[in-house]
């Protein structure tokens, strides 16, 4: 991470895997603006601290990808002043309230029989591919919203990772940033400050032991394998990332050039 970068990225106490993706490189040899496009968990704790630096960035649309359950489970977000909100929910990488819900209460046994022996790991990878091939709409909405008066953008889901590490990998592939760039900044959602918190209202000794944590790991982990499963989609469904971004998310060219105006310096 840069050091600009490192200096803008704050430790929000209500808001978890906030950053900028400023100063990626392109293949080309320019950068990903600071201060154009961020990325997050969820604002729908955001304290009062952390709604004042939200709203110091300038923001002009934030992006929700949570669905109807999601928001339920952990409310909406908090209102920026002068922001626009656009929620475009994207699957759920684990199904949604039903799989969390067994996750939260279910025994060892039924952890056992959906997530040992890479099954966790399949299930992420397949969603992502899900993902990519089923949301063009709205893959295509964000990139247009972009390229005519959206940035400042912040994109979120619930952890920051998933759903809005695809759409933030489809937006910096549309800007031409290298894939080893878009992997680096994906990743960083591992970082134990920034991961997601695992509660189970089990209270039995099992709730949260070294083996229940290890088959919730693909869950929670960001894994260059799931990306890998993206883009190799990309290329099965569509035969390259142009192809993909003209023809699957009807992004024309000189939409691809107002994007990188906006975005790169």
């Amino acid at each position: 991470m840069s050091e600009v970068s490192a200096l803008a990225e704050p430790q929000l106490a209500g808001v978890r895997n906030f950053r900028d993706v400023g100063g990626l490189p392109t293949v080309d040899g320019r950068r990903v603006r600071q201060g154009r496009l961020f990325r997050s968990g969820h604002l729908a704790h955001a304290t009062a601290d952390d709604a004042a630096f939200l709203s110091s960035l300038g923001l002009h649309t934030i992006f929700d990808f949570r669905n109807a359950a999601d928001q339920r489970l952990e409310g909406p977000d908090v209102a920026l002043p002068g922001v626009r909100n656009v929620n475009l929910p994207l699957t759920d990488p684990a199904d949604g309230a039903e799989f969390w819900k067994m996750v939260r209460d279910g025994d060892l046994d039924q952890l056992r029989s959906i997530l040992s022996d890479g099954r966790g790991a399949a299930r992420m990878a397949a969603a992502y591919r899900t993902i990519i091939k089923e949301r063009t709409a709205e893959h295509s909405k964000v990139l247009h919203a972009l390229a005519e008066d959206s940035v400042p953008a912040l994109m979120h889901c619930a952890a920051g990772k998933d759903r809005a590490g695809l759409s933030i990998a489809v937006t910096l592939l549309a800007v031409g940033v290298e894939r080893d760039a878009i992997e680096a900044d994906y990743l960083q959602s591992n970082v134990k400050h920034r991961r997601y918190k695992v509660h189970r209202s089990d209270n039995s000794a099992d709730a949260m032991s070294p083996e229940v944590m290890e088959l919730l790991d693909p869950l929670f982990d960001a894994r260059a394998e799931y990306l890998a499963a993206a883009y190799e989609t990309i290329e099965q469904t569509w035969g390259d990332v142009d192809t993909y971004l003209s023809v699957g998310l009807k992004v024309s060219a000189e939409t691809r050039e107002r994007l990188r105006e906006r975005l790169l310096d």
